[in-house]
């Protein structure tokens, strides 16, 4: 047989084979973006429209004219992490937000919230081609924590909840059995905790000098700022008449500070260790973590200082983060390891989540049980660490207060997470 006339038969073969391949790589990663802000983050319509992602620019916006859907969550900015997974899971699936029959009793606040038409209706269902319809999720800072609970509860539901609360009334938020998530990317997140919400005397005064910082940035009177605190289900409800300062004082004196259900315990690095214990990553999503430094040590004791590309409104809390040590019983050890950080977070708490249950210092960083791994080629079900962005502080990586090309930069992630297999 003449060569040409063997090859024929092959080369269809090869094509038989290859192009269904070809086709679910190029058409089976279509899911939406969904960004999540951290503490204190608030919505696209506050602060006079000066954007969490995005600064005086707007990263959603960005994305969508480049052809990736985007949505922008927007959860309670004091709130905790499971509290703010279910009113993100309300927000994009719409509905109201169910905070749990048991979780609300057990921590004494009301169990339902605000209502929401959907921003992505469609989640969760079946498409065109039979596929399930994913969705990325990235988070900054407490954000990267709260949709890592998001994440875990979808797939494995909650056993408490399932239990109070008989299925007709039970959100399906704590059903299980929901693998929507296709990957998580955390920016610059506190998986081991925060040096700076070791105590409530750090946080609230952080809290406080950094939100009236951004009404000097955008040029907005302190008590005239447009910002909701998004706490109705522990009744602070903001009044018509109430100024900016007088609502945020009232919130500081507020009893939820002395609970854990709120994200001063969560973002502490013993909270975080029960966090990571509780919500584990599941096996069939990728996970990947950007962390972010600007410090640089200095004489002999080490003590990281800030960068003077720092933004100014960082470097107090930067110093406080880079000398602050603490062992005492029964607690995490906060050593030297944890000095470098972005003004905010401590860069070895960016990774992934390290801390377990055996030793309350957690695993060494060359420990197999980190669970932390080079992000070339990303893996399911580990964290891929995609580094440390050298010089670059808490808010570079959103956009706030930087001269960075932020936008090429999230396109480039957008496009490095359409290109995961399906």
């Amino acid at each position: 047989m003449p060569l040409p006339n063997l090859l024929r038969p092959l080369i269809l073969l090869l094509l038989l084979i290859v192009a269904p391949l070809a086709g679910a790589g190029n058409d089976g990663n279509r899911y939406p973006l969904a960004l999540v802000h951290g503490f204190m983050g608030w919505g696209r319509d506050e602060l006079l429209g000066f954007k969490y992602w995005g600064g005086f620019g707007d990263v959603q916006e960005t994305l969508n004219r480049n052809g990736y859907r985007a949505y922008t969550g927007v959860v309670g900015p004091f709130a905790s992490n499971w509290d703010r997974a279910c009113e993100l899971y309300a927000q994009l699936k719409g509905g109201t937000v169910d905070y749990g029959q048991a979780h609300a009793a057990a921590h004494g606040h009301a169990r339902y919230g605000r209502t929401f038409p959907g921003l992505y209706p469609d989640w969760g269902t079946l498409d065109e081609r039979g596929q399930l319809r994913k969705v990325h999720l990235i988070g900054h800072s407490q954000g990267g924590q709260t949709v890592r609970v998001l994440t875990t509860l979808l797939e494995q539901g909650d056993p408490a909840e399932i239990a109070a609360t008989p299925t007709a009334e039970r959100s399906s938020l704590f059903g299980g059995g929901q693998p929507w998530v296709h990957s998580v990317t955390t920016l610059a997140t506190p998986h081991d905790g925060t040096s700076l919400a070791t105590g409530i005397d750090q946080l609230l005064p952080f809290a406080r000098a950094t939100l009236l910082g951004l009404a000097a940035i955008t040029g907005i009177q302190p008590d005239q700022l447009p910002y909701d605190f998004k706490l109705e289900q522990w009744g602070l409800r903001r009044a018509p008449d109430e100024s900016f300062t007088a609502y945020l004082s009232r919130v500081e004196r507020s009893p939820i500070w002395r609970s854990r259900d709120i994200s001063a315990w969560d973002l502490s690095p013993d909270g975080a260790q029960e966090l990571n214990r509780r919500f584990p990553a599941q096996p069939d999503v990728y996970y990947f973590s950007w962390a972010a430094a600007a410090t640089t040590p200095f004489g002999p004791s080490g003590h990281q200082l800030p960068l003077p590309t720092m933004l100014p409104q960082l470097w107090g809390t930067a110093l406080f983060i880079g000398a602050y040590r603490r062992d005492e019983p029964g607690r995490v050890v906060i050593d030297a390891t944890w000095w470098e950080n972005d003004g905010v977070v401590n860069t070895r708490s960016m990774a992934g989540p390290t801390l377990d249950t055996r030793s309350m210092a957690g695993p060494t960083l060359d420990s197999p049980d980190r669970k932390v791994v080079p992000a070339s080629p990303p893996q399911p079900g580990v964290w891929n660490d995609r580094g440390v962005l050298a010089g670059w502080d808490h808010l570079d990586i959103v956009g706030i207060g930087t001269i960075r090309d932020i936008n090429g930069w999230y396109l480039r992630l957008a496009k490095s997470l359409a290109e995961l297999p399906p």
